[in-house]
């Protein structure tokens, strides 16, 4: 059988320098788990306007449906700001997730015990903190028409529309079902139905969905505004969260903060099987370019290492290798081990992006 295929694209800013560390795991998978990948690299979002004046040449994208996974970095920074937005390097993410039909999006919000206190909240509140929000992604009030600015008698008003079938309804809620059932079997549907239709057939379709095929999975409901306050309450009365693009957007931001630091934090975008049964995928960490600290050796790579363990996870179904990766970044951070970013108020000496990456590799080695 042929090695599983995965296309990397770094990006810019801090992307190919987080990304690097990647591919040092990947090497290690097939060094030392005898899990080869196949690899092939590309340009998305500044780095591919330079060099072809479009932040994703249709070739990329052709590359990105064929194999089994995209790994991306990150995009943008403030030289491209001058660009037409058509343009800009954001363009080129957004046309990936849209043209690959990538649906779910998969947020994770865990926190690890050695950065409990890096929270804004109580230890208490946050330690073992271990929820997955699952958010529509190519849908809702982000892509409805009739959408755009326009003229209405002497003053302009900006419209745009949220809008959902029971069908993109349905299947980001099996999403959420089928990953309930690989974690703690708990499903909070977040919407608006007091004063939203949409909200109401969210409401109806997800509870739908649950009585036909998923009644062994607990499910609840819960207006999204009380779910942004339970958040901060008591997060880990929750497994995992479906809600729509709007709120999956506010929502996850809000949860991401619950652990600490940016730098720490995966994300997945899956849409429907490929003739294979793998899913299409592109894996990316949470945060953005970081253009101040870009080139410096500043940034924290374990981002963008998770993503590629939930690559492992979701796409390859590894779910023992997944979970090797994210426990030696457990023990790199139990140990001490800290980039610039996960310093606390006593200070330190924070280690470069690629020694990071280094410790992570000998906790791996560790891990044989």
């Amino acid at each position: 059988m042929a090695n599983p295929s995965l296309l990397i694209l770094a990006g810019d800013g801090i992307g190919p320098e987080v990304m690097a560390e990647v591919k040092k795991i990947i090497t290690w998978m097939g060094d030392k788990r005898g899990l080869p990948f196949d690899v092939t690299e590309d340009l998305v979002g500044g780095a591919a306007y330079d060099a072809h004046g479009t932040p994703l040449t249709d070739a990329t994208l052709a590359k990105a449906q064929e194999v089994d996974a995209v790994l991306l970095g990150a995009v943008g920074g403030p030289k491209y700001d001058v660009l037409d937005f058509s343009v800009k390097p954001e363009r080129g993410l957004l046309r990936l997730r849209k043209e690959m039909d990538l649906f779910s999006n998969l947020r994770p919000a865990q926190c690890f015990d050695a950065l409990a206190d890096f929270s804004s909240l109580k230890r208490d509140v946050v330690a073992g903190l271990d929820i997955m929000i699952v958010r529509e992604l190519t849908s809702g009030v982000y892509f409805g028409e009739p959408r755009g600015i326009f003229k209405e008698g002497n003053e302009r008003v900006g419209i745009n529309t949220q809008r959902y079938t029971e069908s993109e309804i349905a299947r980001v809620a099996r999403s959420a079902f089928e990953l309930a059932r690989r974690r703690n079997n708990k499903v909070c549907s977040m919407e608006k139905a007091n004063v939203m239709e949409s909200g109401i057939l969210w409401r109806d379709v997800v509870t739908e969905v649950h009585q036909k095929d998923y009644q062994d999975v607990e499910l609840s409901h819960m207006y999204a505004d009380a779910g942004a306050m339970q958040l901060c309450r008591w997060p880990k009365q929750f497994d995992v969260i479906v809600t729509d693009n709007l709120f999956g957007d506010l929502l996850s931001d809000a949860a991401a903060m619950l652990t600490g630091s940016l730098g720490m934090l995966p994300s997945a975008s899956l849409g429907a099987p490929m003739a294979n049964g793998r899913p299409k995928a592109m894996y990316e960490p949470v945060h953005g370019s970081a253009p101040d600290i870009a080139g410096q050796g500043k940034a924290n790579p374990i981002a963008c290492i998770l993503s590629f363990a939930m690559a492992l996870r979701y796409s390859f179904d590894l779910g023992d290798e997944a979970t090797r990766v994210e426990s030696a970044v457990e023990k790199v951070l139990a140990d001490g081990v800290r980039t610039a970013d996960l310093l606390g108020p006593e200070g330190g000496s924070p280690i470069s992006t690629s020694a990071m990456g280094d410790a992570i590799l000998a906790a791996l080695d560790a891990s044989l």
